[in-house]
C-alpha cells in the first residue's frame, strides 16, 4: 500500500489540451476536517487506509495542498437539462483535480467537488454544502456494494467556511473517482459549438482510453455506441430492479461509461411507487421512477445526435432500437433472481408486473418485502407477507402462481434462502437515515456518518446491533423533499 507522495500520475484528458478544459487552481476551504473516508476506494488508488488519519489528507482534498504532477482542470461541456438544450455548461464547482494509475494499470479520475469558482460556475459560488457532499458520498458507495455501475466516493472533508443556499450552510469537498468523467454532453458541446476536430480528438480519446475492445471492429466508433447502449440498458435495469430514483437524468449527468454519476436528489423507492418523484423541483415529473427508462432512451438519442458526424445515421437508429430489449432483458434476468427463480418461463414479467401492481396499491416496502420473501420457505414466507397488502384477494391469486411457479423447479428450495438473500438487500440508504446523519454532521458529530457508511457496504449480510438500519422508515422520513440545491 503507498502513502499519499507515492501516487503515480498519468493526466491523460488534461493533456487534450484547453479546447477541452481550463487549468483552475482549487479554492481551499477554512480548518479542513475529514468527515468520513472509503477505505474501499482508496484501495483503488493503492492508498494505506492509515493515510486519511493524516493531515495531508485533509489539506489534499481541501484544496490546500496538491500534488506537483497534479493538473487541476474544469472540464468544458453542455447538455440537455429537463428536455431544453443548455449550451455552455461544464465544471461550475468541480475540478479534475489529478489522473492516477494504480498498480493493476487502472486509471482513475480523482474529482473535486465543491472546490470553488471555474470560468463555467454561471454566477454559482463553486461550494458544495456538506449534507449534499454526505448524500453523494454514501450513494456512490451504497450502490457499488449493491453492484450496481457508479462512480465511487473517496472521501468527505468538513470546514468552518459558510456559503448561503436557503440558509446559511457548512461547506465541503467530496472527492470522488471513476475511470472517466466524460459525459454525453461533451459530445454534444463539440458537436453545436461546430467543432468536428476537437470531437473526433474527444471520440479517439474516449475509444482508445476506455472501449478499446472497439477499435478492432469493421465500424469502430460505431461499435463503442453500440457498447454504450448496452452498458446504459444494464445500468438502467439495476436502477429500476433495486428500486433507485436518479432524479436529474440531465444528459450532462449521464457518464460515457455507463455507470450512475452526478448525485443529486437520488431516493431508493420505500414504499413501491411507479410514479415517485425523488426531486422536489421536478414538478412535472420527467425523471420519475417511470420514466428513467424512456429518459435513457431519450439521452441516448441525444448523444447518438451528436455522433451523426462520424457514424451514420441509420447505423445510429438501428442500434437505438436495441435499448429496449436489452433493458427488458437485464430487467428480467435480475427480477428473477430477486424472486429466487433459477429458470425462464414465458409468464415471468407478467408475474413481475402482477407483484409489483398489488405492491403500489398496498404501499408494500419495496426492500423488505424481497428480503422477507427468502426469509422463509416460499408458503410460509407468502403467508407472513400477507399482512402486508390491502387487496388479499388479489396478493393470494399472485401468491398461488408463484407458489406454482417455484414448484415447477425441481431444486428451487435447495440453498433458496443463501441464494436470495445474495441479492435482496437487508439495508438500503433511505433518505431518512442520510438525513439523521447529516443533522448529526452538521452538528459535529460524524460519527453517525461513518456508521451507516460501514453498514451500506455490506448490505446483504445481517450485521449484529444494526437492526434499526432494516426497519421500515418512519412516516415522515418517506416524505422528505430534495432538490437540486447544493
Amino acid at each position: 500500500m503507498k502513502a499519499l507522495d507515492q501516487l503515480t500520475f498519468d493526466n491523460r484528458f488534461a493533456s487534450l489540451g484547453d479546447a477541452f478544459s481550463t487549468q483552475v487552481l482549487p479554492d481551499p476551504i477554512a480548518d479542513p476536517r475529514l468527515v468520513v473516508a472509503s477505505e474501499s476506494a482508496m484501495g483503488l488508488l493503492d492508498l494505506d487506509p492509515a493515510q486519511a488519519q493524516l493531515p495531508l489528507f485533509a489539506e489534499l482534498f481541501s484544496g490546500h495542498k496538491l500534488w506537483e504532477e497534479a493538473d487541476p482542470r474544469a472540464m468544458v461541456y453542455s447538455g440537455h437539462q429537463f428536455g431544453s438544450y443548455n449550451p455552455r455548461l461544464g465544471d461550475g464547482r468541480g475540478l479534475l483535480l489529478a489522473e492516477v494509475r494504480n498498480e493493476r494499470g487502472e486509471h482513475w479520475d480523482l474529482h473535486l467537488k465543491g472546490a470553488g469558482q471555474t470560468p463555467y460556475s454561471r454566477m454559482g459560488d463553486g461550494r458544495a454544502v456538506l449534507r449534499s457532499s454526505i448524500r453523494e458520498f454514501l450513494a456512490s458507495e451504497a450502490l457499488h456494494a449493491l453492484g450496481i455501475p457508479s462512480s465511487r466516493a473517496l472521501c468527505v472533508i468538513g470546514s468552518s467556511t459558510t456559503v448561503w443556499r436557503e440558509t446559511r450552510e457548512s461547506a465541503a469537498m467530496l472527492t470522488r473517482l471513476a475511470p472517466s468523467h466524460v459525459r454525453f454532453g461533451h459530445f454534444e458541446y463539440f458537436y453545436y459549438t461546430k467543432q468536428p476536430e476537437q470531437q473526433r480528438v474527444l471520440i479517439d480519446h474516449v475509444l482508445a482510453e476506455h472501449y478499446p475492445e472497439c477499435r478492432d471492429a469493421e465500424q469502430p466508433y460505431l461499435a463503442m455506441f453500440r457498447t454504450i447502449v448496452e452498458r446504459n440498458a444494464e445500468l438502467i435495469a439495476y436502477w429500476q430492479a433495486y428500486g433507485f430514483c436518479h432524479g436529474v437524468m440531465n444528459t450532462d449527468n449521464m457518464s460515457i461509461l455507463g455507470i450512475t454519476f452526478d448525485f443529486g436528489p437520488f431516493a431508493f423507492l420505500d414504499d413501491f411507487n411507479a410514479n415517485f418523484i425523488c426531486n422536489h423541483s421536478d414538478d412535472r415529473g420527467r425523471y420519475s421512477y417511470a420514466n428513467q427508462v424512456p429518459i435513457a432512451h431519450w439521452n441516448l438519442s441525444a448523444l447518438a445526435q451528436a455522433l451523426t458526424t462520424v457514424i451514420e445515421v441509420e447505423a445510429l437508429k438501428q442500434t437505438l432500437e436495441l435499448f429496449l430489449p436489452l433493458y427488458q432483458a437485464h430487467y428480467l434476468d435480475l427480477m428473477r433472481r430477486r424472486l429466487g427463480l433459477t429458470s425462464a418461463e414465458d409468464e415471468d414479467m407478467a408475474l413481475v408486473e402482477r407483484l409489483l401492481q398489488r405492491m403500489q396499491s398496498g404501499g408494500v416496502d419495496y426492500t423488505l418485502f424481497f428480503r422477507r420473501l427468502g426469509e422463509q420457505p416460499v408458503a410460509d414466507a407468502l403467508q407472513l407477507l400477507r399482512d402486508d397488502f390491502i387487496d388479499l384477494a388479489g396478493f393470494d391469486a399472485w401468491a398461488a402462481d408463484y407458489l406454482a411457479r417455484c414448484q415447477r423447479e425441481a431444486d428451487n428450495a435447495t440453498g433458496r434462502r443463501e441464494r436470495m438473500h445474495a441479492v435482496n438487500p437487508l439495508y438500503i440508504l433511505r433518505n431518512y437515515l442520510a438525513q439523521r446523519a447529516i443533522e448529526a454532521a452538521e452538528a459535529g458529530d460524524y460519527s453517525e456518518v461513518r456508521r451507516l457508511h460501514q453498514v451500506l457496504t455490506r448490505p446483504f449480510e445481517e450485521q449484529a446491533g444494526m437492526q434499526a438500519y432494516a426497519e421500515r422508515p418512519p412516516e415522515w422520513g418517506k416524505h422528505l423533499e430534495i432538490s437540486c440545491s447544493s
